[in-house]
C-alpha cells in the first residue's frame, strides 16, 4: 500500500500515475480542500505528527511513502523522513521543476534576512507566513498579502494580524503587472516555488515594472528521499521500490537512450569524466537518470522497453561526439534514412524524429552551459548496430525509411499496456472523469492532442480529458455505459483516416492507412482527379494538410469527420458526439453545420 502526500499540482500528477496501476492507495492533504476525483485512491485529511503517521503506516500496511507536498512544508518532509527511517519504509520525494537562480533576485534563507528598507512589499509567500512578517510590519513597513479567496485563508490571515485592506486575492483572470501597479509596490517577496508555483510569471512581471525581487530559497530535502521531479520518474521509482504495484514495467524510448548516449560521450570529451548515469531532461521538463556505458570512441546505452512488446528492446544505441564549429545530429549505421516526404525531417536526412532531435540539442546545450571557456559546438552521430536487421520487422520499409530504424519518442517514456490492461486503464480514467465532469468527457489519442484540446476546453477540469490511445471503440462503449451526456472525440488525421474507414481500433500493428478509401474521401470533398493523382505518393496521412488545395481543406475536414461520426455513433448511441479534427499545428477543425 502507498501513502501519498499531496494537495499540490505534483500531488495530482502523482495520483493520476498511481491510478493507472489499479491498486488501492491513500491520498493525504492537510485540509482536505483540494478538489480531486479518485477511483482507487482513498482521500484522508489532517496533519500528522510522527507518532500518528507511524501508527497509520503500521495499521494500514504502508510499504512506500510518496511526498508530493509543497516544497516549503518542511515539518511534513522531516516527519516523513523520520517515519520512513524508523519503519524502514522507502520514501519518494516528488519535487517541482525549478528555474535556474538569477543574480537579479535577492536570495534569502529566512524571513529575518529581509532588509528594513524594502519599501512597500507584496508578499506571495502564503497565508501561513503572515505571522513571520509581522515584525517588519510593526517596524512600519507597508505589506500586502496575496492569499487564496477562501474563508479558511481569510480567517487565518486575520488571526495572524492582517487587516482586510492588506489582503490581495488570487483570481483566475489576474494580470500580475496590473496587480503590482495597482498596489504601488516597491518589492515582491515570494518563495522559490518552482514552475508550477507561478515563480516565473510573478518574477517576470516584477522585472518588467522595475520592482525589486526577494526570494526565499527552497529548503533542503532530507537525504533519505529518492528524489524525482516528474510523473514519469515517479512511476519508474515506484516500479523500482515497490515492483508489485504496477502490473507492467515502463521503459524508455530510443530518443531518450540516444540523448543519454550523446550526453555521456560529450561529458567524457568535454570534462574527461565517465559517469555511470547521466541526467536526461524529458520533453515535459522533468529529469531522469539513464545508465550509460563507454567504448574507445563512443558512449552507448542498452534500450529497455519495460514490458512493452517492442522489437527494439535490448538493442545497443551509440553516440559519437566530436568537437565542431557547428551543431549537427547525424545518423550512422543502423539508423534509417527518410526517402519520402511527409515526415518531420526532410527527405535525405536520418530518421531521427523532431522530438528526439530537440531532446538531444536541449540536453547538449545544458551541458555546454557548464563549459564557459568553450565557444564551439558538437557534432553527434547516433548509430544502432542491429538497426538494419530490426527495421525489417517494422513498418519502416513501406514508409520509405531505408537502412535502419527510426529514433522516436514523443514523451521519452514507454508506458506498457496489454490490451486488457489498457482498456481497464481507460475505464478507470473514465470513471474519474465521470466523478469530476459528469456530463462532458473529452477523449483524445495522446499528450499532443490533449494539449490542444485543453486549450480549446479551458473551462473543463483536468480529469475530463481521457486518453484512448488506439481503443476508440472501447472508449466510446465505456462512455455509453457510464451515461455521459456529451463526448468530444479529438483525433489527428493519421488515426482519423483509419477510423473513417471503419476501424475503431487504430493500432498500426492491426491496420494501416487505406489509400483508396482516402482518395474516395478526397473525391467527396471536391478534389479533381488531377489533384488526387498528385497525392498518390503520400506515405503518411498528415501530408494531406499540405497537399489538399487550401480552398478544399474545410470540405475535406467535413468529409473525414462525417465518416468518423458514422463509424463512432453506433458505439455510443445515446450520447451527443462531437468530433474535432486536429492538424499538426494545433488547429482544430469542426464540421460545418448544414447551410454554412
Amino acid at each position: 500500500m502507498i501513502l501519498l502526500f499531496g494537495g499540490t499540482t505534483e500531488g495530482r500528477k502523482a495520483a493520476k500515475e498511481l491510478e493507472e496501476a489499479g491498486k488501492q492507495y491513500f491520498y493525504s492533504t492537510k485540509t482536505g480542500e483540494q478538489d480531486i476525483a479518485l477511483h482507487y485512491g482513498t482521500c484522508i485529511s489532517g496533519a500528522m505528527d510522527e507518532t500518528a503517521m507511524a501508527d497509520f503506516c503500521k495499521s494500514n500496511g504502508i510499504s512506500l511513502i510518496v511526498d508530493a507536498a509543497h516544497p516549503f512544508a518542511q515539518n511534513l518532509h522531516q516527519t516523513v523522513a523520520d517515519v520512513a527511517a524508523k519503519l524502514s519504509i522507502p520514501a519518494i520525494r516528488f519535487e517541482r521543476i525549478y528555474p535556474k537562480r538569477t543574480n537579479d533576485i535577492t536570495w534569502i534563507d529566512d524571513y529575518c534576512d529581509i532588509p528594513d528598507n524594502a519599501g512597500t512589499m507584496l508578499a506571495t509567500t502564503g497565508v501561513q507566513t503572515i505571522g513571520k512578517l509581522m515584525p517588519l510590519q510593526r517596524k512600519g513597513m507597508k505589506i500586502y498579502y496575496r492569499i487564496l479567496r477562501r474563508e479558511s485563508s481569510i480567517l487565518l490571515a486575520h488571526k495572524q494580524g492582517a487587516a482586510d485592506s492588506q489582503l490581495c486575492f488570487y483570481d483566475s483572470d489576474d494580470d500580475e503587472q496590473e496587480v503590482m501597479k495597482r498596489l504601488g509596490i516597491d518589492t515582491l517577496l515570494l518563495k522559490e516555488s518552482g514552475l508550477t508555483g507561478g515563480f516565473l510569471k510573478k518574477t517576470e512581471a516584477a522585472r518588467q515594472l522595475g520592482i525589486n525581487i526577494i526570494a526565499l530559497k527552497k529548503p533542503a530535502t532530507p537525504d533519505i528521499f529518492h528524489c524525482v521531479n516528474g510523473e514519469h520518474g515517479m512511476r519508474r521509482m515506484v516500479e523500482k521500490l515497490l515492483p508489485e504495484f504496477y502490473p507492467l514495467r515502463s521503459g524508455l524510448t530510443t530518443g531518450t537512450y540516444s540523448t543519454a548516449a550523446a550526453v555521456a560521450d560529450a561529458t567524457r570529451k568535454l570534462f574527461g569524466r565517465r559517469p555511470e548515469k547521466v541526467p536526461v531532461v524529458l520533453p515535459n521538463g522533468e529529469t531522469i537518470d539513464v545508465v550509460v556505458h563507454y567504448s574507445d570512441n563512443y558512449a552507448y546505452t542498452i534500450k529497455e522497453s519495460g514490458d512493452d512488446p517492442d522489437v527494439t528492446n535490448g538493442i545497443e544505441i551509440r553516440a559519437e561526439v566530436q568537437l565542431s564549429d557547428k551543431f549537427s545530429i547525424a545518423g550512422g549505421k543502423g539508423v534509417g534514412t527518410v526517402t519520402l516526404p511527409g515526415f518531420d525531417v526532410p527527405v535525405g536526412e536520418a530518421a531521427i524524429n523532431k522530438v528526439p532531435r530537440q531532446m538531444i540539442y536541449d540536453n547538449i546545450q545544458l551541458l555546454l552551459d557548464n563549459v564557459p571557456d568553450y565557444s564551439g559546438h558538437l557534432s553527434i552521430t547516433i548509430s544502432v548496430p542491429e538497426g538494419e536487421d530490426i527495421a525489417k520487422r517494422t513498418f519502416n520499409p513501406r514508409l520509405g525509411i531505408t537502412g535502419g530504424i527510426s529514433i522516436v519518442g514523443v514523451s521519452g517514456i514507454i508506458k506498457p499496456f496489454s490490451e486488457d490492461a489498457f482498456v481497464d486503464s481507460i475505464r478507470r480514467c473514465m470513471m474519474v472523469a465521470k466523478a469530476g465532469s459528469p456530463q462532458h468527457v473529452v477523449i483524445n489519442s495522446g499528450a499532443k492532442s490533449e494539449r490542444y484540446l485543453k486549450d480549446w476546453f479551458s473551462e473543463l477540469p483536468q480529469q475530463a480529458f481521457v486518453e484512448y490511445g488506439n481503443f476508440i471503440g472501447k472508449t466510446l462503449e465505456i462512455a455509453e455505459e457510464l451515461k455521459f451526456g456529451r463526448i468530444t472525440l479529438g483525433v489527428m488525421l493519421g488515426k482519423a483516416v483509419k477510423l473513417a474507414a471503419g476501424n475503431l481500433d487504430t493500432h498500426s500493428k492491426k491496420v494501416v492507412m487505406d489509400k483508396d478509401f482516402v482518395f474516395g474521401m478526397l473525391r467527396e470533398a471536391g478534389c479533381d482527379e488531377a489533384a488526387i493523382d498528385s497525392m498518390k505518393d503520400i506515405t503518411l496521412a498528415r501530408e494531406l494538410w499540405d497537399r489538399v488545395p487550401e480552398h478544399l481543406l474545410q470540405s475535406f475536414a467535413d468529409t473525414v469527420i462525417s465518416h468518423c461520426r458514422a463509424v463512432c455513433q453506433p458505439a455510443a448511441p445515446s450520447c451527443r458526439l462531437d468530433i474535432l479534427l486536429i492538424d499538426d499545428n494545433g488547429n482544430i477543425w469542426q464540421q460545418r453545420k448544414s447551410g454554412e
